[in-house]
Parts: C-alpha cells; structure tokens; sequence
C-alpha cells in the first residue's frame, strides 16, 4: 500500500521496503530506510503519520532539522545531539584571541574596490615604504624525508595526492635539520583535519620512544588516518576546539608530564596561525589558574623597542617558561584571512607606521599573490572532506571575488606581474610581524620557501626555535 498523499511520486515505488518505514521522502523520491518498531509502519520521526496516532512531534528547540514527541520533549533535550555539550577542561574562553581594547578594533571597512585610484596609489607607497629594508628575497629550503620516499615513489598516488606528499615530506625535512623530531615531546598539529602530517611524523619517529600527538581541530572531520597509527608508544588525542580557546597547559597529558612541545601546521589559514603562535609562546607558558584568569600582558612596550623581553626585570621567569616549547613549523597560507583583532604583528605595523585600516586593505591585496585577474573557481569550497582529493591552490584558493579583491577597478592600472608582485609584497609585511613577535617572544625565527610553487603558491614555511640558552632538554 502506497504511503499516504502521494501525487505520483510514489507509482515508481509502491510499498517500502520490507521492515522500513512507510514515508516517502519526495526530496529523495524514495521511501524513509529507517526501521520503525514492532508493529508499527512509520519510524519515530515520521511517527506522527501513523493512523490512530494522538501524539503531536515537533520540531526540536534545539535543531528544527528534525522533531520529537511533545510529551517527551524534555527528556530529548537532556540527549539531543545538537545540546551544547560541556566545555572541556582546556577550553578557556578567547586566551590565545589577542586584542581587547575594543577603541582599537577597526570598523568595517569599505571594498576595496570602492576605493579611487589615487586611494590605491597612497596605499602602494605605505607598502612599498613599509617593507623597504625588510629581507623580501626568501631562501629556498626545499627538502624531502626518508619516512615518505615510498609513498612519493607509489605510482598509485595522484598528481594531487603526490603534491601533497612532497610539502609534508619537505616539511619533514626542515623539522629534521632543525633537530625537532626527538623523544620526549609532544607534537600540537594545529588545523590538523585528517591528521597526515602528524601521521608522518608518527612514521618518521618509528623507532623513538615517548612521542605524544596531540590533533587539534574545531571541526568534526571524516576519515581521519588515526586508525592508522600501529605504534603502541606514541599515543594520538584529538582536541575538538577552536584555537581561539585551546589553552594547553589544561591539557590532561601535558598538565601531567609538561612535555615540550613542537607546534606543527600545514597550511594553517591566516588567523589561525596568529592565534596557534599566541597559543604556543603566551598562553602555555602562563599559568592557567582558572578559566576567569586573564591571559598574560602583551608585551607592547617590549615590542616598540630592540630589547628582549627576557632581559627586562619583569621577566625573570620567563627563560624557564619558554622552555616548554621547543619549535614551531607552520606552513603559512591565506593572508587574506587575517583579522588585526587576532594578528600578532600589530606593534610592528605600528612600529612602521601602519594601523588596522592598511593591515585590512593588504590582507586583502595579498590574494593578488595567488589568484590575479582569475575567477573564484567553484572548487573551492568543495573538497573539505578529503585531503588527497584537490590541491592546495584549490582547498585554499582565495574566495575573494573580482570586486572584493579589487581586481576590476585595477583593469589598465596595474598588469599581472605588477599585482602579482604587490600580493607577495602583503603577504610578507604581514609575516615579518609574525617573525619578530617570535624574535621578541625569544625565538629564532626564519621564513623559508619550502616547496616549488607549481606544487603549491602557498610554499612558505615558518619556523622558529628558541635562542640557544632556551633550547628544551628533552623528556626521555
């Protein structure tokens, strides 16, 4: 017997499938594949189609994407997937966010491509004047690791899945030379997705002892290569929280043990690695009392002047702290997507001469870096789930449109190789002010290409250790 009111749909499909529900879903036009109870025909969402049925389904408060029985709202409530689920004992509201002082937060900003030519002109000399002196002309630290040669070598892997695998190999190889794969530690993967680069790190690390992963990611991700880990002494734990609010040092293992720490990320997108720097060199080396406890000063006076931080009598007990992270190597990308709210460079671009209004106008140039003249492609936003399945150039294309990225209003002002150039220019002021945040911070930081642009535009790598005196005795 065809389900009730249905005006055609159903002569394709007459009766559900055995031991199914009897609602025909016309979006799908097919019936429900739920298995509704003993003798009844209608599963428990399409419950209220049952015939002599006196009990009225609603939406759920919670999610109206699916409903419940009236009488039994509350106790749903108290088991719905979709109630806010208690905060983990790390999560420590806006720690690692940055700037308070909401006087200084800019307002929104017009397009870019509203602005006159003139306007656009002035902002290329305040660049071009801003990154005079800077060391703009990158080495080149394009290298490979022993522990992806037969992955790289695998006829099988795509051209897409080999480009990934030569960025994670390469950044492998700079972990190495910087001496970062070691015992004792605990390597904070931040943006992790599937968590293949702490995979190979794990592969890497085969034969060494006391190694602890730790994922980070906000967002619920789908096959995941944990599963794949077959070392019983490195142990993997994911850590389902924004950046933003991570504080580490309420993490359970590391609260425990205070391993060091190596921070690693590819591809983290423009804010998130501003707030993974702040979460690594502020917030793990404060202590963490209580979720109320504010996050430590910024050290702006420190920052306006060439004296470190630890030299000051009000640092005293920072070398010990500064100990607990032993490097940090984020493959950086999507500058478009820094906010000044979060970014850790503010004191340098004041340092230069620059605020919130030119910071937001070349985050936004600096897409001119990767994308030109060129259409958004539609792939952009498509391949989330699988890592291996698009390029980098596709996952983190920038989604600016022509108008947003001023593209239109610069027909017959600047060519492509100009644009180009400036894009670039953007994308290294803004990561200067990251490399001497690290600096003030106690760190020897670098900026490197570490890997072929034809692999991916977004090749730079950062990557920061501290200063000699600072350098972490492994945990073995």
């Amino acid at each position: 017997m065809a389900a009730r009111g249905l005006p055609g749909a159903a002569m394709a499909a007459p009766e559900p499938e055995p031991g199914r529900c009897a609602h025909f879903v016309l979006r799908k036009r097919r019936f429900c594949r739920m298995i509704p109870a003993p003798g009844r025909r209608f599963c428990g969402e399409h419950g209220h189609e049952e015939e002599q049925n006196d009990r009225k389904r609603i939406p759920c408060p919670l999610d109206p994407k699916h409903t419940v029985y009236e009488d039994q709202l509350q106790k749903h409530l108290k088991k719905c997937n979709s109630r806010e689920k208690p905060k983990p004992v790390y999560f420590v509201q806006d720690i690692n966010a940055g700037l308070k002082d909401v006087a200084e937060i800019p307002e929104k900003q017009v397009p870019l491509s509203s602005l006159s030519i003139e306007e656009l002109q002035n902002l290329i000399i305040k660049l071009k004047k801003a990154s005079n002196g800077l060391e703009l002309h990158l080495k080149e630290q394009i290298l490979s690791h022993q522990a992806l040669q037969e992955a790289l070598n695998d006829p099988k892997n795509g051209e897409s899945a080999f480009k990934h695998l030569k960025q994670q190999a390469s950044i492998l190889g700079n972990m190495e030379k910087l001496h970062l794969l070691g015992p004792g530690r605990c390597f904070v993967e931040f943006g992790a997705g599937r968590g293949k680069l702490s995979h190979w790190v794990d592969i890497a690390l085969e034969n060494v002892e006391s190694v602890q992963f730790l994922l980070v990611e906000r967002a619920t991700t789908r096959f995941k290569v944990d599963g794949k880990h077959k070392r019983r002494d490195s142990i993997f734990e994911r850590l389902q929280v924004d950046i933003q609010h991570l504080c580490l040092n309420k993490v359970p293992i590391l609260e425990k043990k205070r391993l060091p720490v190596v921070g690693i990320g590819k591809h983290l997108c423009g804010a998130a690695t501003d707030l993974a720097l702040r979460c690594l060199v502020e917030s793990y080396t404060i202590c963490c009392d209580g979720e109320d406890k504010e996050p430590a000063p910024k050290r702006c006076r420190a920052a306006q002047t060439e004296v470190a931080p630890h030299k000051s009598a009000g640092n005293e007990s920072t070398t010990e702290d500064h100990k607990l992270v032993a490097g940090i190597v984020i493959a950086l990308c999507c500058h478009h997507k820094c906010d000044w709210t979060h970014y850790v460079g503010r004191e340098f671009f004041k340092s230069v001469g620059l605020g919130p209004v030119e910071f937001h106008y070349f985050q936004r140039m600096s897409s001119w870096a990767t994308c030109g003249m060129r259409e958004t492609t539609s792939k952009a936003s498509t391949s989330e789930d699988s890592e291996d399945q698009t390029n980098d150039t596709e996952e983190h294309e920038q989604a600016l449109s022509r108008t947003e990225s001023g593209s239109d209003t610069l027909q017959g002002i600047l060519s492509v190789e100009e644009r180009k150039e400036i894009g670039c220019l953007c994308k290294r002021l803004i990561d200067h002010g990251r490399v001497e945040y690290l600096q003030q911070q106690g760190y020897k930081a670098a900026l490197q290409y570490y890997t072929e642009s034809a692999v991916s535009l977004e090749n730079v790598l950062l990557t920061a250790v501290p200063n000699p005196s600072l350098i972490p005795e492994p945990n073995t």
